[in-house]
């Protein structure tokens, strides 16, 4: 079980996990999530660490058919300076390797923006915290859980 799953099952939130044979080399992590369960690329989530003002982590969420805005996400955690962060700074973070960040059970609590677009669907799945691996939540559920704003961030 991952620290994502535990936290889940810890909050009581509603939730279900969904599994799939992660392709090795297939870095689309959150397309090959999509195609393999069968679900809109609108109703993935992946989850992106970006560095703000060079020095603060922070977490994106936003649907895999959709790019981030590096801009919308600065204006949303007031942020002028926003980057995609580094790998190796990711995974000392979360604790996850990249294809399996999930926006639960992270190591170190970081700010976090969930694209609006998310309240478009009952339900929403991000990387349960390992390739092949996806939990399926209520958007609020997962606002709550991780103590997120909610944003136009995707492009």
């Amino acid at each position: 079980m991952t620290p994502a799953v535990k936290a889940a099952k810890k909050a009581g939130i509603s939730h279900r996990i969904h599994s799939y044979r992660h392709e090795s080399g297939n870095q689309a992590y959150g397309a090959e999530a999509a195609d393999k369960l069968g679900l809109s690329p609108e109703q993935v989530f992946k989850t992106l660490v970006v560095m703000l003002e060079g020095r603060e982590l922070a977490v994106a969420v936003l649907p895999v058919a959709r790019q981030l805005s590096l801009k919308a996400c600065g204006r949303a955690l007031n942020a002028k300076k926003v980057a995609l962060a580094d790998p190796a700074q990711v995974q000392r973070a979360t604790g996850y390797v990249l294809g399996g960040v999930s926006p639960l059970g992270q190591k170190k609590r970081l700010r976090m923006v969930i694209d609006d677009v998310a309240w478009s669907f009952e339900t929403i799945y991000v990387s349960a915290g390992r390739r092949g691996l996806e939990i399926e939540l209520a958007p609020d559920e997962l606002q709550r859980l991780a103590g997120a704003i909610s944003a136009a961030i995707g492009a």
